[in-house]
């Protein structure tokens, strides 16, 4: 979870909400749903998550037939799709990517069904990631989201796209990731760099200064 959050720069509530629908193994597209401000949106998805993906996706598949096979109803639909479709909640497409171990109360609707992973064992998991990693800035997973805007902006990608990634209405929303990043602004690699690359690669380790 953490991975997507940084690698698609998706919110907390988008990845727990996630549904295998939304994924595209293909293509390396993931659709958020109902984002902030009821939008849709398509964010980039890490080729390197596509393995790890797969073999999460087939884990997760017997969890859903057992619930068909136990009767039990199936998963929240956004919007007003529960009610034009009643039954789609029970196809796997729309079955959550990160489900509950348990079954749990629908507030909104008292039904006793599968919901998604509460957002406070991710907050926890990252926490301690945190705490082991020796980081003394403050860091929430929120920190990923800014990561990936921050990141994306110092390799040099357009400001509208990071935008339209990100899912932001207002653009200076999204400008504030270039006071942000600060790592090579210019976009120059030094003829220093470049020399010192070449001969750590030529000498096959590092070179001591002169």
């Amino acid at each position: 979870m953490a991975k997507l959050v940084y690698g698609c720069g998706l919110r907390i509530n988008e990845c727990l909400g996630l549904r295998i629908k939304d994924i595209d193994l293909e293509q390396c597209i993931l659709m958020v749903r109902s984002g902030k401000g009821d939008k849709d949106r398509r964010t980039v998805l890490p080729e390197s998550l596509k393995d790890v993906l797969q073999a999460h996706i087939a884990s997760i598949r017997a969890l859903h037939d057992e619930d068909r096979k136990n009767g039990v109803p199936g998963v929240a639909l956004p919007g007003a799709l529960e009610r034009k479709y009643p039954k789609a909640g029970s196809e796997w497409g729309w079955f959550w990517l990160f489900p509950g171990k348990e079954l749990s109360v629908d507030p909104r609707s008292q039904v006793v069904r599968r919901h998604h992973v509460h957002p406070v064992g991710l907050q926890k998991a990252f926490k301690s990631a945190v705490t082991a990693a020796q980081v003394t800035r403050q860091a929430s997973v929120h920190t990923l989201r800014h990561s990936f805007a921050t990141h994306l902006l110092e390799r040099g990608y357009d400001i509208r796209t990071i935008q339209e990634l990100l899912g932001h209405s207002n653009l200076q929303t999204t400008m504030v990731y270039t006071h942000v990043a600060k790592k090579n602004i210019l976009g120059v690699l030094s003829p220093l760099d470049s020399y010192d690359v070449h001969c750590r690669a030529m000498m096959g380790g590092a070179m001591p200064l002169t």
